[in-house]
């Protein structure tokens, strides 16, 4: 008799639950996990010559001591390399070109290649010259000559609908 009841409890349980509608998932819109997905546009060649422009303004507040346009195009958490090794942040950099630490005659971009990755980030690429360029040691007063060709990789994120450096770095190309 138990083993009748017990079967007749399965049994009963069985139907019960064949009976039942999966829950419905709450946690998940359904209209976004049956759509396709859809690239945002973009217009790269416009995001290319604002990021060449602004690697130039970069390049001429060093000349000029330009303080301000740093703290425009450089990111509060950017990080910088320089060619020696060291890493800077956005107050190292502008302290360096509020100094006047830096000086040089020119300081040319050559070849620049511009890397679109989305409508919010892209990655530009090239090579520098940098022509009669000192810099100050602050550590040991020296004056270091800085002058010659460079490799430069500088990343870009537009934050707040404005596009700012968020990575540096450059490389001293050996003679």
């Amino acid at each position: 008799m138990k083993t009748s009841v017990l079967a007749l409890f399965v049994i009963a349980v069985a139907i019960v639950l064949a009976g039942c509608q999966p829950a419905v998932d709450t946690n998940r819109n359904a209209a976004l996990a049956t759509a396709s997905p859809q690239k945002a546009a973009f217009d790269a060649a416009a995001i290319e010559a604002e990021v060449i422009k602004l690697e130039r303004e970069w390049a001429d507040a060093n000349k000029t001591h330009n303080a301000e346009a740093v703290r425009r195009l450089v990111a509060d958490d950017a990080v910088i390399v320089y060619p020696d090794g060291s890493v800077a942040t956005k107050a190292d950099e502008v302290r360096t070109i509020e100094s006047g630490a830096i000086t040089a005659d020119a300081f040319e971009m050559i070849d620049p290649k511009v890397t679109v990755v989305n409508a919010d980030s892209a990655f530009v690429t090239g090579r520098s010259v940098i022509k009669n360029g000192k810099i100050k040691d602050a550590t040991t007063k020296k004056t270091i000559d800085i002058s010659g060709e460079y490799r430069f990789l500088d990343v870009y994120s537009r934050r707040d609908g404005k596009w700012q450096a968020v990575a540096s770095q450059a490389t001293r190309i050996a003679k």
